[in-house]
């Protein structure tokens, strides 16, 4: 449609906001995540009208592909089963679809495109050929036996297979999706395709192509991402009070740099609760519990009798600290427990969950100068260090440890670098959150500006 020089951008944002929400009844973790980022750009669009003549707002916020499926497997009860599997395929202008699969009871549509819809802008920030895509199922991995995860992969990827290619769409991991899970998935993929289509899927275990550092890449760029923000501001991780939402991969390994980075992380939890433990924890314990027993966090007070456990997971964010990391999911922190936060004086608030703080909770942030780190930027190790084990494979060669290590660091360094100078440039010094959605954002637009009306 032809925009005039007058054109009200507001108003222009608010129709095709009004649009996605007349399209996507019920939807409200994707209107969520859209009104996020186009709120956020406006100050680009009102240099840039060439993105409204050319409908960039209307196209990217519609997939360019759905696919939704039947995965039916048999429990070890003999038992037929049947769950619902999604694949969003969301935007292809940098590169092949790029995104993780989530196994969680809470998967649905709206779910799938928000997360789909995040990845178009993280990946763009990595700087790295990635387009956006997320996928999953409502399958639960809770309480099955390997011989049942097993079944549900080979029929979740029996139908995803038509879809995925390393120059179409690679996913890999996210919520109940780890080396397990990737490994039988991979298998499948391998056994119909007839072929070693080793990039097809990220988040391997490294013996059969997948890369170093992939397990500890969200947790570890979480915290380089954060240590860099505190650095701008004059602070750092030395004997900082921290608590960390989750116990996850994420969760994890963000305990475990911020600790070596020299913070003290008083707590972590998972859906039953969690736990304090005035000496620090200790991700030894929470590895061995999490990673290899598959156990809840009440585990770890066997092993810590000084340490306490509270079945309220959201009475974690009481706990007076210095920085909070929300690792678990979707708006855990919202207005109340903001207010929280920022009573008991904390400094900084790094996002390692996609999308965990809401709105309420970001506004409240930003205007009381408590430094954050938005999700798209600070969780994107993970889908960096998978861009990575696509390289590595596309070359069939492996990088050691510190290599990948290393070029992770500098990814996170440098989407830091590009979200603070884009915010200073549109005159929101700090304002991460701004800055990482315009650069993003405006990185995309060019390239399908470039592409045409695709």
């Amino acid at each position: 449609m032809e925009i005039e020089e007058r054109v009200n951008v507001n108003d222009y944002v608010f129709k095709v906001l009004e649009t996605v929400k007349l399209r996507n009844p019920g939807e409200k973790e994707f209107h969520q995540a859209v009104e996020e980022v186009l709120t956020s750009i406006t100050p680009l669009l009102e240099e840039r009208k060439e993105y409204l003549e050319a409908g960039i707002l209307e196209r990217i916020v519609e997939p360019e592909r759905v696919v939704y499926f039947r995965v039916p497997w048999i429990d070890d009860k003999g038992r037929t089963r049947v769950n619902r599997g999604f694949r969003v395929q969301f935007n292809s202008a940098l590169g092949p679809y790029k995104g993780g699969l989530r196994f969680h009871p809470t998967v649905n549509t709206s779910i799938v495109k928000f997360l789909g819809f995040e990845q178009i802008f993280k990946n763009a920030l990595t700087g790295l050929p990635m387009g956006g895509g997320k996928g999953g199922s409502d399958f639960n991995p809770k309480g099955k036996s390997d011989m049942e995860i097993m079944k549900f992969c080979q029929s979740f990827m029996t139908e995803l297979s038509r879809y995925i290619g390393d120059d179409i769409d690679v996913p890999a991991g996210d919520i109940g999706v780890g080396d397990r899970e990737i490994g039988y998935l991979f298998g499948q993929f391998k056994r119909l395709k007839g072929a070693y289509e080793v990039g097809a899927l990220t988040g391997k275990n490294i013996r059969i192509g997948g890369s170093l550092v992939r397990k500890e890449a969200t947790g570890y760029g979480l915290i380089y991402f954060v240590s860099r923000m505190l650095e701008d501001n004059g602070l750092t991780l030395e004997n900082k009070k921290v608590i960390v939402s989750g116990s996850g991969n994420v969760a994890i390994y963000a305990i475990e740099k911020a600790q070596q980075l020299g913070a003290k992380v008083l707590a972590c939890s998972d859906s039953s609760g969690f736990v304090y433990d005035y000496d620090g924890i200790d991700v030894e314990i929470l590895k061995a519990i999490k990673e290899k027993q598959r156990k809840s966090l009440t585990e770890y007070i066997k092993f810590r009798p000084n340490a306490e456990y509270n079945e309220n997971s959201k009475n974690i964010w009481k706990i007076p600290c210095d920085i909070a990391l929300p690792c678990a999911t979707q708006n855990e922190i919202d207005e109340e427990i903001a207010k929280i936060l920022i009573k008991n004086g904390v400094k900084a608030v790094g996002e390692g969950a996609n999308m965990p703080t809401t709105k309420e909770g970001i506004d409240l942030f930003i205007k009381n100068k408590v430094l954050f780190a938005p999700a798209k930027a600070s969780n994107a190790g993970g889908v960096a260090v998978s861009g990575l084990e696509m390289i590595q494979n596309a070359g069939k060669t492996y990088w050691s440890y510190e290599e990948v290590d290393q070029r992770l660091k500098k990814i996170m360094y440098e989407i830091y670098k590009i979200a603070s100078e884009t915010a200073e440039a549109f005159n929101e010094p700090g304002n991460l959150l701004k800055g990482a959605n315009i650069a993003s954002f405006e990185k995309v637009a060019n390239a399908m500006l470039i592409q045409g009306i695709v």
